[in-house]
């Protein structure tokens, strides 16, 4: 039997062989949050279209206001969406709103708290008037035509309020991947069903999908199969039929008398790439591709899914829809003594009880039964113990991957 792969090796491999999507969607604004850019999108406008008033007050020529004390004549006024007409001459003032546009002729504003009003159409200056001062001059934010939002730029709320000041109402964007998940076993019953005494609710499917979402994919539920390799083999089929860019099968992945995934996949065409990792837990991980669609073959056991899903689902997720890598790894004091470890790496659930000289301290929790989902519930982070670590008293430093 081959040996145990690593995880780092594992990773590698399951990413080397991603392809991002290449699709666009055209979006419109308000579905465009955390979805990626797949052009670089142009300004069609100039913003501010006009040399526009920073401040309420009034606005004038600086040349009239050499020292305080100047008097000027107010002709008019200037308020947002209603421009004055004329032009401010020598010793002249427009009354001014922010937002509104500059008269011409003027080219500063003096706020009306540093105004001093003498009558209905007359001012005196409290405050030094300096050119351009509390005037936003056109084109300050951006020019029409500008290249202002980059292609694989990931969309905040800020970049879609720029986008849409830009007078853009759609945008372009990749199409998220599809993901579809299979969950199999016949133990398994859905939540809110009636088990029978041998069975067990499947809860893996709604953890799986919801972290798929998160990392930027749609969701296609297959729902759940019983052990039936024909059976298999057609919900399989409504995965390449939907063009699934990833699938995600739920247990049966091993070669146990009941295990009849991977069997089910390679008579579906798979080409097995790799099987079976050295990690703790989540060994029976199984990954190959089915023509573009990469199949992702998670353990049956919840919290090895969830965890298997963290190291590999949710990187290649985020490598499909051109997302930057991001990492969830950090480091940290251990509150407790952790024991030597084995072949396999190790991923210990585990909790934040403090801090201590600027890292966070852990504490693993005492159980960890790939089956408690409970504990992993309760886990802020995973304690990674390298194969054969040896024996980490309390204060050692240890690598953990943060679950929030």
């Amino acid at each position: 039997m081959k040996p145990l792969l690593p995880v780092a090796d594992a990773q590698a491999r399951l990413l080397d062989a991603a392809t991002p999507v290449t699709d666009v969607d055209m979006v419109s604004l308000d579905l465009a949050d955390q979805r990626v850019l797949a052009q670089d999108l142009h300004a069609r406008l100039t913003q501010p279209p006009f040399h526009s008033s920073a401040m309420d007050g009034y606005a004038l020529r600086a040349t009239d206001a050499p020292q305080i004390g100047s008097v000027l004549t107010v002709i008019g006024e200037s308020a947002a969406g209603h421009a004055f007409e004329g032009r401010v001459a020598e010793g002249q003032a427009v009354r001014i709103f922010t937002g509104a546009p500059v008269p011409e002729g003027a080219d500063a504003v003096i706020i009306q708290e540093d105004a001093e009003v003498l009558g209905a159409r007359q001012i005196r200056t409290a405050f030094q008037v300096t050119k351009g001062r509390h005037v936003r001059p056109r084109g300050q934010d951006f020019v029409e035509g500008e290249t202002v939002l980059k292609a694989g730029t990931e969309l905040t709320f800020t970049d879609i309020t720029l986008a849409a000041a830009m007078n853009h109402a759609a945008l372009p964007v990749y199409r998220k991947p599809l993901v579809a998940i299979l969950a199999t076993g016949d133990e398994l019953v859905p939540p809110g069903g009636a088990p029978n005494p041998a069975q067990i609710i499947a809860s893996n499917t709604f953890g799986v999908a919801a972290l798929a979402r998160k990392a930027g994919a749609t969701v296609l539920d297959l729902g759940i199969v019983v052990d039936d390799e024909a059976l298999i083999r057609a919900a399989i089929d409504k995965a390449i039929v939907a063009k699934a860019d990833v699938l995600v099968t739920l247990g049966g992945a091993s070669v146990g008398d009941h295990d009849l995934v991977q069997a089910a996949l390679k008579a579906q065409g798979m080409e097995l790439d790799f099987w079976r990792i050295a990690m703790r837990p989540g060994k029976p991980l199984m990954v190959g591709s089915i023509g573009n669609m990469q199949v992702l073959g998670l353990p049956g056991n919840p919290v090895a899914s969830l965890v298997c899903s963290l190291l590999f689902l949710e990187p290649l997720l985020h490598k499909l829809s051109h997302r930057k890598p991001t990492s969830r790894e950090t480091t940290a004091l251990t509150a407790t003594t952790l024991k030597a470890n084995d072949q396999r790496q190790d991923y210990l659930r585990a909790r934040i009880t403090g801090q201590e000289d600027g890292k966070p301290t852990v504490e693993a929790f005492t159980k960890q039964d790939s089956s408690m989902m409970n504990i992993m519930a309760q886990s802020d982070c995973l304690i990674v113990r390298a194969p054969f670590a040896q024996q980490l008293g309390v204060g050692g430093e240890c690598v953990v991957v943060r679950l929030r």
